[in-house]
């Protein structure tokens, strides 16, 4: 059995080839213009910024000079002492690297709260009001726009110093940023659970409640769960506006030049961060996952 193939006319034949080459080389210079526009917006945005890729080669030393500097005498002889004197002060960073988790703990608890109530009036498919969305979404922009350090240094002139400015200035950034995401996970369900009670009569409460809160479950707690871990590396920089924890003493200890503590600091935060991540990663995917397979 033979198959022919069908040819075109040749004019036919070279419209098409003519057309399809215009529509490729107006595909590459689409291309190469957003390539130029970058580009330029990058060289632009270096200039304004002043960054000086010289000067950052020249000084690089200073850099590497720093870390051999903050780097403890470890020998392998005497390495029992070397660590017990590079970690002399473990029981109080210990004290106030909790004092940082449970900043995080409870920013992330009150944020999260509070993103809850609101994500559901900032989503478009549960309010029709368009002026309570409205509302809903600019307080939650707010909250998410200014940084935590910044409602950090608010609070430490209204309330002093203290774990409770981080706590507050952690769970309203959270309120911001877990709002707007947990308003998207919203705006994504089925709506046929929330047509069916909403058919016989169900307030908006009881929508929520039984229909939308279901879907939406698993996903809040992932999300709240991965702004946990941001909220620990936020809750040590807190401690440099005076907020407690952790970031506190290590400001100290970079202030006087105390090398060592620098370093053995550092590290703690960095394996506590490392751990927090490991665990809330691992409990995120198990949540995921039993939601696919739910």
């Amino acid at each position: 059995m033979t198959v022919r193939i069908e040819t075109l006319p040749p004019e036919r034949e070279k419209t098409l080839l003519a057309a399809y080459s215009g529509a490729v080389a107006s595909a590459r210079l689409r291309t190469l213009a957003v390539f130029v526009v970058i580009v330029v917006l990058y060289l632009l945005a270096g200039w304004m910024a002043e960054v000086r890729p010289l000067t950052f080669v020249d000084n690089i030393q200073n850099f590497t000079a720093y870390i051999a500097q903050i780097l403890p005498p470890l020998t392998l002889a005497n390495l029992p002492a070397d660590v017990a004197a590079w970690y002399w002060g473990l029981p109080k960073w210990l004290s106030l690297l909790a004092e940082t988790i449970l900043m995080a703990y409870l920013g992330t608890l009150f944020g999260g709260l509070a993103a809850f109530g609101l994500c559901f009036l900032a989503s478009a498919n549960l309010v029709r009001s368009q002026a309570i969305r409205f509302c809903a979404r600019r307080f939650l922009e707010v909250c998410r726009t200014v940084p935590e350090v910044v409602f950090a240094l608010i609070f430490v002139i209204a309330f002093g110093l203290g774990p409770m400015v981080g706590v507050l200035a952690l769970a309203i950034h959270t309120t911001g940023a877990l709002g707007k995401l947990f308003s998207e996970v919203v705006e994504n369900i089925d709506m046929k659970p929330v047509e069916g009670l909403t058919g016989t009569g169900a307030g908006f409460v009881e929508t929520v409640r039984f229909a939308v809160v279901p879907q939406v479950l698993s996903n809040f707690a992932s999300y709240a769960l991965l702004r946990f871990e941001i909220n620990v590396r936020g809750a040590g920089v807190m401690g440099f506006v005076g907020a407690g924890g952790i970031g506190q003493e290590f400001l100290v200890a970079i202030r006087n030049f105390y090398y060592s503590d620098v370093s053995a600091i550092l590290l703690l935060i960095i394996l506590t961060v490392v751990t927090i991540d490991l665990g809330t990663e691992r409990l995120r995917h198990h949540l995921l996952g039993r939601e696919a397979h739910a």
